[in-house]
């Protein structure tokens, strides 16, 4: 074996500003993906049936296609419908789009899981829809939807190297970009992976602590 990572320690400002973007992205793509989930889960439990299937179908659609696809669609392919966005704002509206279909479904389990009942009595006390939802549902769907919310937003971190495909020079690219260079592909993507491991072990440990004091409420 021939590894030498002596090479990589001088490029570690490059791997930092590739994290920093790669954060950058997940950031604004969660933000706007929880807009488009808490959106999409009221849509999805309306009594509008217009509302409800639009929502059905955005569920569809966006989890039953890769999110490279979509990525691609945004980025290579409105342009020839004269809709042109740069690589940045295709990456975080792509993985926003793609983290709300999930959200969705998310948090629509999540409110469906409380007791019916709690709604009613809160509606037979005199409470409006909205004040029920906001007040008793809520709360409760909350502590319901936190693990697997965790779960997505790992995942949206993750599926930020897949905005490499359309040259934004988040972890990834960054990594490969050092490879045409330095030609030391086990090392550069080895330190890749452990870039990645840690921010997504500082996200677990923050959720871990807010799902504790969540439950003691």
């Amino acid at each position: 074996m021939n590894l030498d990572y002596s090479v990589i320690i001088g490029k570690l400002p490059l791997f930092i500003e590739g994290c920093w973007v790669t954060l950058e992205i997940s950031f604004f793509a969660l933000l706007l993906g929880m807009v488009f989930g808490i959106g999409g889960a009221l849509c999805r439990i309306s009594t509008n049936r217009v509302l409800s299937r639009i929502a059905f179908l955005y569920v569809w659609i966006i989890r039953g296609t890769p999110v490279m696809v979509q990525l691609f669609i945004l980025y290579f392919g409105l342009p020839q419908l004269g809709i042109k966005m740069s690589s940045m704002t295709a990456g975080v509206l792509g993985l926003a789009v793609n983290t709300g279909a999930y959200i969705t479904e998310i948090i629509r389990a999540g409110i469906q899981a409380i007791d019916k009942g709690q709604l009613e009595a809160s509606l037979s006390l005199g409470m409006k829809y909205r004040q029920a939802m906001i007040r008793i549902i809520g709360p409760q769907a909350i502590k319901v939807c936190i693990p697997p919310l965790v779960n997505q937003f790992i995942m949206t971190l993750k599926n930020s190297s897949i905005a490499s495909l359309v040259t934004i020079t988040e972890l990834f690219r960054t990594g490969e970009q050092l490879i045409y260079t330095t030609f030391r592909s086990f090392e550069v993507y080895t330190v890749v992976a452990v870039l990645y491991l840690i921010m997504n072990s500082v996200f677990m440990i923050i959720a871990d602590k807010l799902e504790k004091r969540m439950a003691r409420q």
